[in-house]
């Protein structure tokens, strides 16, 4: 199976949301989870109260039983956002894998909320 085959496999397992449905959903409890690299964070911007977590120790900041979770992602709804939805498809699947059955990716990534108009503040890393 190639990549291609793979996400939309990943995708076919989601409720993706748009920019502004997370908009929304983060309104009412959810948290946006930022996967991209400080670089893209420090170029771009970030959404305001997304928390960033490095793609590469997801599973571990999400899962709260792997001694290394993190708080302000316990109990609540996860909404993986990368830069274009690409990647956080694949990482949302792997945190329904967790049995974070409520996972699930921004469609279009940090690009589509920013050119929804949606809020972006610098980035304070």
């Amino acid at each position: 199976m190639g990549i291609d085959e793979q996400l939309a496999g990943a995708r076919a397992r989601l409720q993706r949301l748009t920019p502004e449905q997370a908009r929304d959903a983060a309104a009412a409890g959810a948290v946006i989870v930022d996967t991209r690299p400080l670089d893209q964070r420090r170029a771009q911007g970030v959404v305001p109260g997304a928390v960033p977590v490095g793609r590469n120790v997801l599973e571990w900041r999400a899962d709260p039983t792997s001694g290394y979770g993190d708080s302000a992602l316990a109990g609540r709804r996860l909404i993986i956002m990368c830069a274009e939805g690409y990647s956080s498809s694949l990482a949302a699947v792997s945190l329904q894998d967790l049995g974070l059955a409520d996972a699930t990716d921004m469609a279009g990534g940090f690009l589509a909320w920013r050119a929804a108009g949606l809020p972006v503040e610098p980035c304070a890393d």
